[in-house]
């Protein structure tokens, strides 16, 4: 049996060459896509919340006609403290569909990000890490129910609302 030098990771994705890179980018990019799929619409900070799971931050840092770069995060509360991890930074390219991690931390506190794009030159199999870590988190996200849009982000608000009216009146 010869071997062909390419191994499957996931369907229809080689491990760790740059045409398997490529691919990532384009699977991060749908998968933001379907987390987000009213780019234009959707406010600068955007919580989404579920029920049995952490909540879900997005900021829009940027938006441009052929570039969109956003951050995502959960946020974690520690006495006195709160962090965000991870906290990832990730740019999604319209014309090319493409969608690639920019930085991404998972420390504890202000420090410094552990992966930025544009302080270092990584190899390609740490950019297949960091970009394979955000395929199967935002497939964890997506399966657990998380998604940003407008009109949920109104509904939240609107049940929000209704909850904050009926507390107040239980105790009048």
């Amino acid at each position: 049996m010869r071997y062909s030098g390419k191994q499957v990771v996931h369907p229809g994705v080689r491990a760790r060459d740059l045409p398997a890179l490529m691919e990532l980018y384009e699977l991060n990019y749908i998968q933001l896509r379907r987390l987000v799929p009213d780019l234009d619409a959707v406010q600068d900070r955007s919580v989404s919340k579920v029920n049995g799971a952490l909540d879900l931050y997005l900021t829009v840092r940027e938006r441009s006609r052929y570039t969109t770069t956003l951050n995502l995060s959960y946020r974690f509360i520690e006495a006195d403290d709160s962090y965000l991890a991870p906290d990832v930074v990730v740019r999604m390219y319209h014309d090319a569909q493409l969608a690639e991690v920019i930085s991404h931390s998972r420390r504890h506190g202000p420090l410094p990000a552990e992966y930025d794009r544009f302080r270092s030159r990584y190899s390609l199999e740490t950019k297949w890490q960091v970009n394979r870590f955000l395929h199967k988190w935002l497939g964890y996200c997506l399966h657990q129910g998380h998604a940003f849009s407008p009109a949920r982000e109104q509904l939240s608000e609107a049940l929000q609302s209704i909850e904050d009216e009926q507390t107040l009146s239980l105790e009048s």
